[in-house]
């Protein structure tokens, strides 16, 4: 039973993992992760900003998320969040799924930080699948979750292969793949994570997001940090980085066709899917955020 104020008492609360830790006999990390893990990430953090696109390794660990479903982009987030932070996690633009909202209080709980689903709000924004609607501030970052960092995985199977084709900026079969897509199918093959070009040189995957989003990472005022937990790889923007969509002068990348406007913001701009029969906006905050608005595109 449930004290009248709400609050479960000690003897009937779930079990959290400063319990499991106590119950050991050691103590609890700021942020879930030991120091040392931390420090270890964010020195992988510091030289994917000072390489832009490039895939850095650092020493994944085992995370109370199934790998493959955030749990890079959580252990960066841990790494960077102090007690100051406003977090902010979504999954597809949805702040409520159970993968977002679990993270979430993952973060709060043990970062001992404030948590919100206002993007407005939040100093870090943690996304899988979509880049919030809303313009970012230069102060804020956004760290995305990537299944698959390696763009070049469904055309060169070997890594070390991958590598050199990085190493020497051959993209040859980057660019007869997409050739091939534009022949058979007159367009790309995929509807999310299309190959991007980092200052027109390096190509990097921009983690499963949609084309939409993918047209929107060219110079965006603030950082952005992709985690790879399973493939144990980190991948950066810094700021004001050109970021171009892999494309053909004469086919360029188009957004997703959306063929009706919002039902419940009315707009006619963003990201929209169908839903029970009608389009809707994935992104719930800037949704709500256009409905306060009277319904007007920001």
């Amino acid at each position: 039973m449930n004290r009248p104020g709400g609050s479960p008492t000690p003897e009937n609360r779930p079990m959290t993992v400063a319990d499991l830790v106590a119950r050991h006999g050691r103590h609890q990390p700021y942020a879930y992760l030991d120091e040392d893990t931390k420090r270890s990430v964010r020195r992988a953090i510091l030289k994917a900003l000072a390489i832009p696109g490039w895939q850095v390794p650092f020493a994944s660990r085992e995370m109370p998320v199934a790998r493959g479903w955030g749990s890079g982009g959580l252990q960066v987030t841990l790494s960077v969040v102090g007690p100051n932070d406003v977090v902010k996690v979504i999954d597809q633009g949805d702040d409520h799924s159970v993968n977002a909202a679990g993270m979430r209080e993952l973060i709060g709980r043990s970062a001992r930080c404030a948590t919100t689903t206002s993007t407005s709000a939040a100093t870090i924004i943690q996304s899988r699948h979509r880049i919030p609607e809303l313009d970012l501030r230069p102060d804020q970052l956004l760290v995305l979750q990537v299944p698959h960092p390696e763009p070049l995985r469904r055309v060169v199977t070997n890594e070390v292969d991958a590598r050199r084709h990085h190493a020497d900026n051959d993209y040859t079969p980057a660019w007869l793949d997409l050739y091939d897509a534009e022949i058979r199918l007159g367009g790309p093959r995929t509807a999310a994570d299309h190959p991007v070009l980092v200052g027109g040189t390096r190509l990097m995957s921009p983690s499963p997001i949609p084309r939409f989003d993918v047209l929107r990472l060219d110079r965006r005022p603030h950082p952005i940090l992709l985690g790879a937990g399973r493939r144990a790889r980190i991948t950066a923007l810094p700021p004001h980085t050109p970021v171009a969509p892999l494309a053909f002068a004469d086919r360029p990348l188009r957004p997703e066709r959306c063929d009706g406007p919002c039902i419940r913001c009315g707009s006619t701009t963003s990201y929209r899917v169908v839903t029970e029969g009608n389009w809707m906006c994935t992104d719930i905050d800037a949704c709500s955020v256009r409905n306060r608005r009277g319904a007007g595109e920001f």
